[in-house]
């Protein structure tokens, strides 16, 4: 049994390896993806177009707007003199921000009223909207702090009220880059993708070219033929893993401070899924062209319902419902853990055990069809 599968399993390598655009798939393919994703797949906001509408001019308005200007986030790109120039700017999408100071700003600060300002954001995309919202209130609230010692100061009163010192401390992801809470996010759907796609499509090559009947007629059992079919892609799939992980680590230095062997041993149990589902596409497609559609298929709402870019718990309760039958829900858990947290067994057998039973049933139902479609 084990010396046909390994005929199977050699023939397989040999067949992948003999075409040039494979090898560019399986080796080139994944760095690509994961040096666009580790520039583009970045949510920090290090820089915001500024448009300035100061009305008043006064030392008031112009320490405030210092503030803006002399932050690392703001740039004054744009100063302008009417509303008219402002709602252009913020329809052409040449700013993000329009600061708006009125007539009297200053007048009000030094007479002791409230003295108001507009912020105009462009909410196009209201994650990175609430981000300029947050740096900028954070200035304001600065400005106004200090505005307040010094009047106090200015009419010989001390500030003696007891203050809270807030010291925040930020764990596994220390500076916040949102970069390395992605990264091994995508590491994790190239992996799915990959193992689905490669599977798939080669099972069905071998239809097309008519060279499934031979293998049928010939003395190889049906389960040898799948494991010797299903073995190359899943040491590809590990290969990938590591190639990416160490590309990951040495050029975007995503840190991965938990075990590697936990993560490769996670990963096999991960593919129990992803071939799986590759086997049995294959045995509903008649073509590559089928089988890359039915993949692509799967694929999309897997990676939307995974947590990768959207999290579970701010989905609807009945869509999170949905995600507990998705498995890469459950590896996306997984990766994050062992890459920022360095979490160990102890932690992610709630994610292997789930991940485990579903792995061993998609394979079992995906043999048995296969079996069937051979017969």
């Amino acid at each position: 049994m084990f010396e046909r599968a390994k005929a199977i399993l050699i023939k397989e390598f040999k067949q992948i390896f003999r075409d040039p655009r494979m090898r560019t798939v399986i080796f080139i393919t994944p760095i690509i993806q994961i040096i666009l994703f580790g520039y583009a797949a970045n949510k920090d906001i290090n820089y915001v177009p500024t448009a300035i509408l100061d009305r008043d001019n006064t030392l008031e308005s112009r320490e405030l707007l210092r503030r803006f200007t002399y932050s690392q986030y703001f740039g004054a790109e744009h100063y302008i003199s009417s509303e008219k120039e402002q709602n252009y700017m913020l329809d052409k999408g040449a700013t993000s921000l329009v600061i708006h100071i009125d007539r009297g700003f200053g007048r009000d600060i030094n007479a002791g009223k409230d003295a108001s300002i507009q912020l105009s954001f462009d909410g196009t995309d209201s994650n990175t909207a609430m981000i300029i919202m947050g740096y900028a209130n954070t200035i304001i609230s600065d400005f106004q702090f200090d505005l307040l010692q010094e009047q106090l100061e200015a009419k010989g009163w001390m500030d003696n009220s007891a203050k809270v010192d807030l010291r925040d401390r930020a764990w596994f992801n220390g500076n916040l880059i949102s970069r390395d809470y992605y990264l091994p996010g995508v590491i994790a759907t190239i992996v799915t993708m990959m193992s689905l796609l490669l599977t798939s499509m080669a099972i069905v090559k071998e239809k097309e070219i008519g060279t499934m009947e031979q293998l049928i007629v010939s003395p190889i059992k049906p389960i040898e033929l799948i494991i010797g079919k299903l073995v190359p892609f899943a040491i590809i799939a590990l290969i990938q893993i590591m190639l990416i992980t160490i590309f990951g680590v040495l050029w975007f230095s995503i840190p991965l401070r938990g075990n590697l062997f936990l993560l490769l041993f996670s990963t096999c149990i991960y593919l129990f899924t992803t071939l799986g589902i590759g086997l049995f596409i294959s045995t509903i497609s008649a073509t590559q062209q089928e089988a890359m559609m039915s993949v692509f298929l799967f694929y999309m709402p897997t990676m939307l319902l995974s947590g990768f870019a959207y999290p579970i718990a701010n989905m609807p309760q009945v869509i999170q419902w949905f995600t507990i039958l998705n498995p890469l829900r459950y590896f996306m858990v997984i990766i994050r853990s062992l890459f920022l947290k360095g979490v160990g067994m102890d932690i992610l057998w709630v994610q292997l055990v789930p991940l485990l039973v579903m792995g061993l049933v998609i394979i079992s139902i995906s043999t048995l069809r296969f079996r069937k479609s051979l017969g």
